[in-house]
């Protein structure tokens, strides 16, 4: 059985919190100048305002390579629009994904892809090939399901692809994927030659829960409920194996995550709090107390400036409850110093995020995902009776505090909207759309389509000041169970979602 593990408990704060204290590139962009020309880009409520179909350019505009610093709305306006990757010049293919946004808008249950004999339990993952010819789905039932996504036909049954439950798939490349299970291992396979597998990996001691990637150095990263993050050398595989080093452990690891620059590491856990490692370095091993702490703190917003009087942040290990304990004993924070400028390199942070209505009760942190352009992180928290559950989106912020001595967090609640409180213990998985300017959401027996606002913008241009809901977009209801995962194609204007009776259904427009 999938589930959530460990219930430990943490302090949440109110939803709305000032933009202030460290600022992001996306924060400091909406104090700018403002941009002129019409309303704002692709429109997917029911009355769109007029205006052009596409994010908002100065009159007169016809350079493809973007406004120049002549332009209608002088300097200041190009250098906003470059900062926010506006332009053919700075990001090709933001025109083409504002495009596909607007296909969102007609998208219908077009087809499921399931097997008559339905022996692979629960879906609990789903991954595209980067290339988006090949839909992989992890099964509760040892199998890994392979699928043409654009003809909905079967390809191929890994039927023993482990001994337990398969978590997660991770591709390296458009050939080579990594599977990860409960069996305690993890699997490389190669779609050229499924027959067999590559090299299975040994190391973790408990249910290895997902796999992460880094493309720079070429480093697969796991982690498990045993609560280790350990580091594969992918270039010296053999059958028996391939070289491998615990980098990080920590109590109650649910969800561990990379930036999509390899910069820094997240790491989510049962217990609430939200683990950062800046400056990232994998080949840098980490034991525990040899690593420099940043300030523990819980991301605050303006109620609790104005109540919190002189109080300081919480420290790891301080008790919510007389019972609850973090991720770090206390006796290493004394080492802890505030990030200003330069860091050293794996310095950590830890947060417990504000949760809307989670207050006093505590939250478990159970999925974890990363903005495409590395902007915000998305969070699924449940409450720790999982009677509640909400999604959370949290801005980056980046740079030095306004002041030196102001508690400073790096996240920021900007959006939050609350799901169904259905399936209780098991984890959803969710995900950003692959341009970032919507989130798609297992929610009851379907998924629910999120946008930033009713427009479908960017995170950077539609940036609250405030916490404030996720817009739902869409609803889509084809399943007959409870929705475990969903992901978007990376290069179709495709979803495909899977539940607890095994079902996979993909979603495309209809007009």
């Amino acid at each position: 059985m999938r589930r959530a593990c460990g219930r430990g408990r943490s302090c949440a704060g109110a939803v709305s919190r000032p933009a202030g204290r460290g600022r992001s590139r996306a924060a400091a962009a909406m104090s700018a100048e403002p941009e002129p020309g019409p309303g704002p880009g692709v429109g997917l409520d029911p009355d769109p305002a007029p205006g052009p179909a596409l994010d908002p350019e100065p009159p007169g505009h016809h350079d493809p390579a973007g406004p120049g610093p002549g332009a209608p709305g002088g300097l200041f306006a190009w250098l906003r629009g470059r900062c926010l990757g506006r332009g053919a010049a700075v990001d090709p293919a933001r025109d083409t994904f504002g495009a596909m946004t607007g296909l969102y808008g007609a998208i219908q249950p077009a087809d499921s892809v399931s097997l008559s004999t339905r022996t692979h339990g629960a879906v609990f993952n789903l991954e595209y090939s980067p290339d988006g010819s090949v839909l992989t789905v992890a099964c509760e039932q040892t199998e890994v399901l392979l699928f043409d996504p654009i003809s909905s036909k079967h390809i191929k049954t890994l039927s023993e692809a482990h001994e337990d439950c398969v978590n997660n798939i991770r591709f390296l490349d458009n050939r080579l994927f990594a599977t990860c299970s409960d069996d305690t291992t993890i699997a490389l396979w190669d779609l050229r030659k499924l027959n067999t597998k590559v090299c299975t990996l040994h190391g973790h001691t408990s249910w290895v829960k997902n796999i992460e990637y880094d493309t720079n150095t070429r480093l697969l990263v796991t982690s498990g409920f045993d609560g280790n993050v350990i580091i594969w050398d992918t270039n010296r595989c053999t059958e028996d194996g391939c070289p491998h080093k615990k980098f990080f452990h920590t109590r109650f690891l649910m969800r561990m995550r990379l930036t999509p620059d390899c910069s820094k590491m997240l790491i989510s856990t049962s217990s609430g709090y939200l683990l950062i490692l800046h400056d990232l370095d994998l080949n840098k091993s980490l034991e525990v107390g040899s690593y420099p702490i940043l300030r523990a703190r819980r991301t605050t917003s303006s109620s609790d400036i104005t109540s919190s009087g002189s109080s300081g942040p919480r420290a790891v290990g301080s008790p919510c409850h007389q019972h609850d304990s973090g991720p770090l004993s206390e006796k290493h924070l004394s080492r802890s110093s505030q990030r200003e400028g330069g860091s050293p390199r794996n310095s950590l942070e830890v947060l417990t995020p504000e949760v809307p209505g989670e207050r006093d009760r505590g939250n478990c942190i159970t999925s974890l995902q990363l903005h495409p352009k590395g902007w915000a992180t998305l969070l699924r928290c449940s409450s720790n009776t999982d009677d509640q559950e909400w999604t959370c989106v949290y801005e980056f912020q980046e740079g030095a505090p306004v002041r030196p001595v102001s508690p400073r967090c790096s996240l920021r609640l900007t959006h939050c909207i609350e799901e169904a409180n259905v399936g209780r213990g098991y984890i959803k998985e969710l995900c950003f759309s692959p341009d970032g300017r919507m989130i798609s959401s297992p929610h009851g027996f379907g998924i629910r389509l999120l946008g930033f606002d009713a427009q479908c913008r960017e995170l950077v241009d539609c940036l609250p000041r405030e916490a404030s809901p996720l817009r739902e977009i869409r609803s889509l209801y084809s399943h007959n169970d409870v929705v475990l995962t969903t992901k978007f194609s990376p290069t179709h204007c495709q979803i495909a979602s899977g539940c607890l009776s095994g079902r996979v259904s993909l979603y495309q427009p209809k007009f």
